[in-house]
């Protein structure tokens, strides 16, 4: 088995980690996430920019960037998340909400056709090993409010009101 390659990538909201395979983006992970760091990751190399997946992962920073420069509102980047079909499908539909917008996991399960799946939905969506460039953070409980988020409520607070979909708080 091949080791996953995995870039460091700074951002507003902490250093993220940016894991590939030689064709696709595999994983984007938070600081203080629940996943041990790259130095504890059995079979993890760090990308020197040279490999199969350096202009890979120089195209996502680049993307990345951009979204948070507010220049880039859709990420064009081949992707493969490991998941069942199930979570496969939720995460293609993630990608659907656009930009600024949010949308509740009942909504998501109704578009699946399957207006019950609402557990199943939020638990897929809780399992999205690529955040931010497919968008779990736009989706929100049936009344608004925030809800769980793998990198933590104050960094989904943070991307929301980046978008525009939250007013922040304390300014005028």
């Amino acid at each position: 088995m091949k080791p996953t390659t995995f870039a460091r990538f700074p951002s507003p909201l902490g250093e993220l980690v940016l894991t590939a395979s030689d064709t696709a983006l595999t994983g984007v992970f938070f600081p203080v996430q629940s996943y041990r760091s790259p130095e504890e990751q059995s079979g993890w190399v760090e990308d020197d920019g040279r490999g199969p997946a350096g202009g890979l992962f120089a195209r996502a920073r680049r993307q990345l960037t951009e979204y948070f420069d507010r220049t880039r509102t859709t990420f064009d980047l081949p992707l493969d998340a490991t998941g069942s079909p199930f979570e496969r499908r939720v995460w293609d539909l993630l990608r659907t909400i656009p930009y600024g917008a949010t949308t509740s996991y009942g909504e998501l399960a109704r578009r699946l056709g399957d207006p019950h799946a609402t557990r199943a939905v939020g638990a897929a969506n809780g399992k999205n090993p690529i955040p931010i460039i497919v968008p779990c953070h736009r989706v929100v409980g049936v009344r608004g409010e925030l809800t769980g988020f793998g990198g933590g409520l104050d960094r989904k607070r943070w991307l929301l009101e980046h978008e525009g979909v939250l007013l922040r708080l304390g300014t005028t």
